[in-house]
């Protein structure tokens, strides 16, 4: 399947689960189908990350000095590029398309792969995102669709611990994990996939954290990762924002080494709390209060904070995620899929949305993890195996 064939095959997928607009049932609450939900959580993610890249490493009076006493108000130029995808949104989308060559792997059924195991199939799907950051176009061949796709070879400020766990000569584990003392955001900011496959909130935990010690070691930071997939499966399933953090929370409780993390979302919800019952307003002196977002917990709460406080509002959550002096284009990317996911692709600010570098690729993205997630018609014979055709675009390994 072409790029070119996305919008027909959009349609074709609409129409296999139903449709996928959401819809307002006798002037009650909106109800939002899962695709609706998985493409607001990618898009709103890339929507994050495009909004931030541009001031990921100035401060708050630089920033109010370059674009205004608000801050940044819309989509800029960074790396040359208007609404850049940087590497957050490059992880993210590898880490999707890992988990459909993971599913694709799962119903094979065939003596010619290794036994199946999830985490090995992500850290080969990190390994054609690392191809990415070495070379200066797609091989030939690309192995698979989405690392044929040329916006993807741009470097722009992937982390340390990322490119050097990913450099190992194998996989890091809960035993032996790569960058045993490292807790970047790097975890956090790829990992809202984990949430998107309709398991429970503990299977997407459980992913998410044998995934992030592929490059993090420190407990916060695979364990901020295991909260946020949580989160957004929690989300997925109709919670609001400060519900599935809530919920989180009480996962976390029954972690030895969560405590930064669990403090780190208890402050969250508390300064959310105090806008939502008209005590306070958000503000970027507040974002900065919860951290830099530089490490991975710090990144989840001010994600966290303005996803809550802000629930009706998807413009201003993802400018507030954004207008501080730290990680911006990761609090934003984490914000964007927490307010995508809970919202629909729909809510999103489709002047922006239509701007982004690489919308289609996104978008596709999303359609195809819905398409794998539900076994389509689209990718699945009359038997339940891949077809010939989806095993060319994803294959089983």
């Amino acid at each position: 399947m072409t790029l070119e064939a996305t919008a027909s095959a959009r349609a074709e997928t609409e129409a296999a689960l139903g449709g996928q607009r959401p819809t307002d049932t006798a002037g009650g609450p909106t109800v939002l189908s899962y695709a609706d939900r998985v493409r607001g959580c990618l898009l709103g993610g890339a929507l994050g990350d495009a909004l931030g890249a541009g001031i990921e490493f100035h401060d708050l009076a630089s920033i109010r000095q370059a674009h205004g006493p608000a801050g940044v108000t819309g989509l800029t130029v960074a790396y040359g590029v208007r609404a850049p995808l940087t590497d957050d949104t490059q992880m993210t989308l590898f880490t999707a398309e890992g988990l459909i060559r993971a599913s694709v792997r799962s119903r094979s059924g065939d003596s010619l792969h290794p036994p199946f195991h999830p985490p090995t199939v992500l850290w080969n799907a990190y390994q054609r995102w690392l191809a990415t950051q070495r070379l200066d176009g797609p091989p030939e061949p690309a192995d698979g669709w989405l690392a044929s796709q040329k916006v993807l070879y741009a470097r722009r400020a992937p982390g340390n611990a990322c490119l050097s766990g990913l450099a190992r000569p194998r996989p890091g584990t809960l035993d032996d994990p790569a960058n045993p003392d490292s807790k970047g955001c790097g975890t956090v900011m790829r990992s809202a996939p984990f949430g998107l496959l309709r398991r429970s909130p503990q299977s997407s935990w459980d992913l998410a954290v044998e995934c992030a010690v592929l490059t993090h070691g420190h407990p916060s930071g695979y364990l901020a990762a295991g909260a946020f997939a949580w989160i957004i499966a929690e989300i997925v399933s109709g919670a609001s924002v400060t519900g599935a953090a809530a919920s989180a929370l009480d996962r976390l409780a029954a972690q030895r080494q969560g405590g930064e993390v669990s403090a780190a979302l208890r402050a969250a919800l508390g300064a959310a709390e105090e806008v939502i019952a008209g005590e306070g307003t958000v503000t970027p002196e507040r974002v900065e209060s919860l951290g830099g977002g530089w490490v991975a917990e710090e990144a989840l709460a001010i994600a966290v904070y303005c996803a809550a406080a802000l629930p009706d509002d998807p413009r201003g959550a993802l400018l507030a995620a954004v207008n501080h002096s730290g990680d911006s284009d990761s609090t934003g990317a984490v914000c964007g899929n927490l307010v995508g996911a809970a919202l629909g692709e729909h809510a999103l600010p489709q002047d922006w949305v239509r701007e982004l570098e690489g919308f289609e690729i996104v978008e596709r993205v999303a359609d195809d993890l819905v398409r794998e997630i539900d076994r389509t018609r689209l990718v699945s014979d009359e038997f339940g195996a891949a077809t010939q055709g989806w095993l060319a675009t994803y294959p089983a390994s």
